[in-house]
């Protein structure tokens, strides 16, 4: 596997990164074979968070033998040091390790700095001199607090989502990380299920030395599809670049990216699903999206009170009731097809 440098971690690591959300949903058995067939095939950076419930505790079970050959990045949510710490303490017990690479800051709505009332950054800063976390990271939604936290130079890497659907301005973010030797970590990839091109999302990243990918994996077909194209890179001269952009003409723009920042809804609405159905319903499994089940689901957007939550807390702006109505729109209509 290709390797690159994290940044200014200094650490060196495979250009295929495993985002280990989705390890959540299998069996503890199938999460211990695909965590070490993972390894066993050259990846060694592995993203989680304490708040990705067993996550941590099935990459210890899975990973712990083989410690000082991967990296660990996880992250705190915790909106206090105690709970920062509480947050590593748990970590460290989960993953089984006495130290943690990199502990990121968990898309906070500002951007920890040293000697704030909030007291964050300097938690960290304690939790790195007593040897527990050995570099301190941030992720973020909100471009202006990606940007913010680069600029400071008090952040080793940054994690943020990125694609070929990105903007212009999103993907600037990937020079700002290489001028300041930000480690980039690059999220949500496949923007949510709704890019489908596995091939083109790889090798539009690999044009970029200094984004590593985090791919959330759950099944050994996705893993080795990804590990297929590190042994056969992809060229986006061949003919994936009209693919890329058949999907940015079709979904650039107002689209949800499924972060889920707006739940809970209070009216039960599944926003982070329902505000993109449409897409769904032609880009994935047609039969699960145009269920019973989903036509349910949908008809709660009748119950929006907008009560404002979601739109405080979308991190991209999204006008959020509007677009459940458009999207309730058109897919009662697919349904009627």
């Amino acid at each position: 596997m290709q390797q690159t440098i994290f940044g200014k971690t200094g650490l060196t690591v495979g250009r295929t990164g495993f985002g280990c959300i989705p390890i959540q949903r299998i069996s503890y058995d199938e999460s211990t074979e695909l965590l070490q067939h993972a390894y066993e095939h050259g990846v060694t950076l592995y993203d989680t968070a304490n708040g990705y419930t067993t996550s941590e505790d099935r990459i210890g079970i899975a990973l712990h033998h083989v410690r000082d050959k991967i990296v660990l990045c996880t992250k705190s949510g915790a909106q206090t040091p105690d709970k920062v710490m509480e947050n590593i303490e748990n970590s460290l017990r989960m993953l089984r390790t006495d130290y943690i690479d990199v502990l990121q800051f968990h898309n906070p709505s500002f951007v920890p700095r040293p000697g704030s009332e909030d007291g964050l950054y300097d938690c960290a800063l304690k939790a790195k001199a007593q040897g527990k976390i050995r570099h301190i990271g941030i992720t973020a939604h909100s471009k202006d607090n990606a940007k913010e936290a680069v600029l400071s130079g008090l952040y080793d890497t940054l994690q943020y989502p990125l694609s070929y659907l990105s903007s212009d301005e999103e993907l600037a973010l990937i020079d700002l990380c290489r001028e300041h030797n930000t480690g980039l970590l690059a999220m949500k990839a496949l923007c949510g299920g709704l890019i489908s091109n596995a091939k083109a999302a790889f090798a539009f990243l690999r044009q970029y030395e200094n984004v590593i990918p985090i791919w959330g994996m759950q099944k050994m077909s996705e893993l080795d599809e990804f590990l297929l194209y590190e042994n056969e890179l992809p060229s986006l001269e061949s003919g994936l670049k009209s693919a890329i952009e058949a999907d940015r003409a079709q979904l650039s723009g107002n689209f949800c990216r499924c972060c889920g920042y707006c739940l809970p809804c209070p009216a039960g609405i599944p926003i982070n699903n329902a505000a993109r159905i449409t897409f769904l319903v032609n880009r994935a499994v047609k039969e699960y999206w145009l269920s019973p089940e989903w036509q349910k689901n949908m008809r709660l957007i009748d119950n929006c009170t907008n009560c404002g939550h979601c739109k405080q807390h979308c991190p991209y702006g999204l006008d959020i009731p509007a677009l459940l109505k458009s999207q309730q729109a058109e897919y009662f209509k697919l349904c009627d097809v």
